[in-house]
């Protein structure tokens, strides 16, 4: 009898972004801030041991990473390994928008094309860009690849708000429409269960959305 076998991703948001100046920026390379050393403390406190760790192309989630495996150490615990850096998590291209403001990209209203996108953003894309959904389904693919290669793994994932909505809708098999309604805070953890066993099939289920640091 195959015993059920359970993969679990620890999803954790970025340290706060600095310097965009209410800028859009997507997949632009922007600083982040990691001095809130208590926050990092707490979330540090619930990864787990002997996980397996990525982190994206952009330095504000290879950051966040280093901050939370210096807190680990800091407690007296197995140090992390260094992340393994994985472009198919990286935060949703905005294309042209890229590190424009919100007015100038049409927002408010301006711009009829821009203003679609934020009135529906799941199926609009913007100029050289990609769409949420488009995410949706780049994100879909690394998670599958990754949970298979690592079955019955804990990954601890440092990612962005988008892609992280992005694997919450991917697990709960809903419309990337309705995952753009999750809040996803910086330094906050998710966690979504990829079970697979007899009678399971290949089920995922969430088991945390959302957890502020303590």
């Amino acid at each position: 009898m195959t015993d059920i076998v359970v993969t679990r991703w620890w999803l954790v948001r970025h340290a706060p972004v600095v310097g965009t100046h209410g800028r859009v920026y997507g997949q632009m390379d922007v600083d982040c801030d990691v001095s809130d050393t208590a926050s990092l403390k707490g979330l540090a406190a619930r990864m787990p041991d002997d996980a397996l760790w990525f982190a994206t192309p952009l330095s504000r989630t290879q950051r966040t990473a280093q901050a939370l495996a210096e807190q680990i150490r800091a407690a007296g615990r197995p140090a992390p390994p260094p992340p393994v850096v994985e472009p198919g998590f990286i935060e949703q291209s905005f294309g042209e928008w890229q590190g424009r403001t919100y007015r100038e990209i049409g927002a408010f209203g301006q711009n009829e094309a821009a203003h679609r996108f934020w009135l529906a953003p799941a199926v609009e894309t913007p100029p050289g860009g990609e769409s949420f959904a488009m995410v949706v389904a780049r994100v879909s693919g690394a998670l599958a690849t990754l949970t298979t290669r690592h079955r019955g793994r804990d990954i601890v994932l440092v990612s962005h708000g988008g892609t992280i909505r992005a694997a919450i809708a991917h697990a709960l098999a809903i419309a990337p429409e309705s995952a753009l309604s999750l809040s996803v805070d910086t330094l906050s953890l998710s966690r979504i269960d990829h079970v697979d066993g007899p009678g399971k099939g290949h089920d995922w289920r969430v088991g945390l959305v959302n957890w502020p640091a303590p």
